[in-house]
């Protein structure tokens, strides 16, 4: 993870404190000026990275922490949030639109994440994902 200009945020792996951070970055954003329609996009986004790293990452365990790394200017949100999992390839995971796949829970949440974001990526482990939007109104 970069590490210029960023805010680094650590926190346990807890829905409360995660919605705290989620608030935080979508109040940074906001005064930023980001138009309405990004700052929804990057709150459902938060929000699923933040749940997957709490319920998938570090499997709910509170010792284990969620680490927020981010920069948000007038022109983009830059996050990376990361996990104390094992990991995981995102590339595996089943395509949830495809009809075999659509009572099945898992998927959705990168799949929102792509449609919401400017860029998803992860890193080589599968236990950092990075996240960019551009705000559609500079």
């Amino acid at each position: 993870m970069p590490t210029q200009s960023y805010r680094d945020i650590e926190i346990p792996s807890d829905y409360h404190r995660a919605k705290e951070v989620e608030d935080a970055i979508i109040d940074s954003a906001q005064s930023h000026g980001y138009h309405e329609d990004d700052l929804f996009a990057l709150r459902l986004s938060l929000e699923e990275a933040l749940t997957n790293a709490i319920r998938h990452g570090n499997a709910g365990d509170r010792e284990k922490k969620v680490i927020l790394r981010y920069y948000i200017n007038e022109n983009q949100a830059d996050i990376y949030v990361a996990d104390e999992g094992p990991g995981f390839d995102p590339t595996a995971v089943p395509d949830p639109t495809i009809t075999e796949n659509l009572s099945q829970p898992n998927g959705r949440g990168i799949l929102l994440m792509r449609a919401y974001m400017n860029l998803v990526e992860y890193n080589d482990t599968g236990n950092v994902v990075h996240m960019v939007k551009l705000n559609s109104k500079p």
